[in-house]
C-alpha cells in the first residue's frame, strides 16, 4: 500500500460524485489516515453521513476563503494527530452568471472571487502548513485543476482563469517549498459529471466530444483521478513536482 500510514488531509469534500471522494476512496485502499475539510455546519449532517462509509479521523469545518479558517483547522490536526504527510486540495467557485455569460461580463467581484477560493486558497494553504510547522519531510501537495486553464472552453469562463493563476501558483509554490523537501502539483482531470460541473453551460456535450477524440476514448472516471492523486501523494513521486499531471485520456494532446 502506498500510502500506509500516511496522514492525508482532503480539503473540500462534497458530495459521493466528487473528485475529493474518488480521492478518498483510493487513498484508504492505499492505506492512508484520512482528514477532511468541508464548507458549512449546515452540511454537517450530509458529509458525517458519506464519511461513515470509509474509516478516517476527523472532520472540519472550513471556509478556505478565510486564512483563519484554514490555520484554526491546521493547528487543530496538529494538535491532536501530529504532522501531516499531504494536502489534496479540492476547492473552487465561481459565482453563477459568471459561468453564464460571456466571460468579458465578468464583474470584478467575481474575478476576484473565483481566483481567491480556486487558487489563493491553496497559496494560503501552503503558506500556513509551513508557517507553523505542519508538514513532513517529503510531504506532498495536490490540487485540481482543468484543460479550460489553457484552452478556451465555453462556459468555462472566469474559472479557467483561477485555474490558470492556480496552475502558475503550483510552480512558484515548488520553487518555494522544495528547499523543505515538500512536493507541490496539480492533477488536471478530464470532465467528471460533479457538483460543479452542473454549473457549466451544455457540459455533456464536452464529455461527449472528449469520448469521441480522446485517444481512449472514453471519460474518466473520479476513481481513476484519485488513483493519479495517490501517486502524487506517495513517495513512488518523490522526484516530482511543480507539474500539471493530465488524468483526461489523453484528450489534451488532440489539436482537433
Amino acid at each position: 500500500m502506498i500510502l500506509e500510514k500516511k496522514k492525508i488531509l482532503i480539503m473540500g469534500i462534497r458530495n459521493k460524485w466528487s473528485i475529493a471522494w474518488g480521492t478518498a476512496l483510493r487513498a484508504v485502499e492505499n492505506g492512508a489516515e484520512l482528514f477532511f475539510t468541508y464548507q458549512g455546519e449546515e452540511n454537517k449532517e450530509k458529509i458525517e453521513a458519506l464519511l461513515s462509509e470509509i474509516p478516517y479521523k476527523k472532520a472540519y469545518i472550513c471556509d478556505a476563503s478565510k486564512d483563519e479558517d484554514i490555520e484554526k483547522v491546521l493547528k487543530e490536526i496538529k494538535e491532536e494527530y501530529g504532522k501531516l504527510d499531504g494536502i489534496v486540495h479540492c476547492i473552487a467557485h465561481a459565482n453563477t452568471e459568471d459561468l453564464r455569460n460571456d466571460f468579458i461580463n465578468t464583474s470584478k467581484e467575481g474575478f476576484a472571487h473565483a481566483n481567491d477560493v480556486s487558487a489563493y486558497s491553496f497559496v494560503a494553504t501552503a503558506r500556513i502548513a509551513r508557517d507553523i510547522d505542519i508538514l513532513n519531510e517529503n510531504a506532498s501537495l495536490v490540487s485540481l485543476t482543468y484543460y479550460g486553464s489553457t484552452k478556451v472552453l465555453p462556459g468555462y469562463n472566469v474559472m479557467g482563469v483561477a485555474k490558470a493563476s492556480l496552475e502558475c501558483s503550483i510552480r512558484y509554490l515548488a520553487d518555494n517549498l522544495g528547499p523543505q523537501k515538500v512536493r507541490v502539483n496539480a492533477i488536471s482531470a478530464g470532465p467528471i459529471k460533479t457538483l460543479s460541473a452542473k454549473g457549466i453551460k451544455d457540459f455533456n456535450s464536452i464529455l461527449d466530444v472528449v469520448e469521441e477524440k480522446a485517444p481512449l476514448r472514453k471519460n474518466v472516471t473520479q476513481e481513476e483521478v484519485g488513483d493519479a492523486v495517490a501517486f502524487m501523494l506517495s513517495g513512488m513521486s518523490r522526484a516530482i513536482t511543480g507539474q500539471i499531471l493530465y488524468v483526461d485520456s489523453g484528450y489534451n494532446i488532440m489539436g482537433l
